[in-house]
């Protein structure tokens, strides 16, 4: 339980990355969220099928939004590392995203018609990374807090001006993410795999 997570040295490596710090960012919110919002019925409301079903739908819908998030943080940690290979390595990168996106089958909750949505969806939040220069990890969750914001499993009448805690959440989440990321991550490494399999 004390030792340090491996370093991150391949591609396969960073996905796994990817993939559980994605769900990680958005399930946790998703479900903090619900649980402060019911406060002592939450135990309850946790047992609803319905609530349920709502948790499904709005946890799946929330993970290109995630994925997104993590891979901008990659990304400029990666970026110094790619040299005038950058948008080969941008490529590879974007291509990884969209194949953890695709390891999943279409989810029930979602239905297929809006899942290949979510998908493309993704697919241009990943091109719109690296047209900017490298965000704090801090303020990566800005552009995408109000989209996440309204997947909450919570009625909108029943929210209440909950909008910032929500954008403070992803903002905190997302500047550990980044920590352990840039403590883990080899980029010389990683960035020459991402450009040779763009190659």
């Amino acid at each position: 339980m004390f030792r340090r997570k491996p370093p991150i040295v391949s591609i396969a490596e960073l996905a796994e990355f990817i993939d559980g710090n994605a769900a990680f960012l958005v399930q946790k919110g998703i479900y903090e969220y619900s649980r402060a919002r019911s406060g002592h019925f939450s135990k309850v409301l946790f047992r609803e099928k319905s609530f349920q079903d709502a948790v499904e739908h709005s946890r799946w819908r929330a993970f290109p939004l995630g994925l997104a998030m993590v891979a901008e943080a990659v990304e400029g940690l990666l970026r110094p590392a790619a040299g005038d290979d950058r948008l080969a390595q941008l490529e590879a990168l974007r291509a990884l995203v969209l194949s953890i996106f695709d390891r999943y089958p279409v989810s029930p909750a979602v239905g297929e018609p809006a899942w290949i949505e979510l998908r493309s969806d993704l697919a241009n939040r990943l091109r719109l990374v690296g047209l900017h220069p490298p965000k704090r990890a801090m303020d990566i969750p800005e552009q995408f807090a109000q989209s996440y914001f309204d997947l909450m499993p919570i009625h909108e009448k029943l929210r209440r001006a909950e909008f910032p805690a929500l954008r403070n959440y992803l903002r905190v989440t997302m500047c550990n993410i980044h920590d352990e990321l840039a403590k883990r991550l080899e980029p010389a490494a990683v960035a020459g795999l991402l450009i040779r399999q763009a190659a």
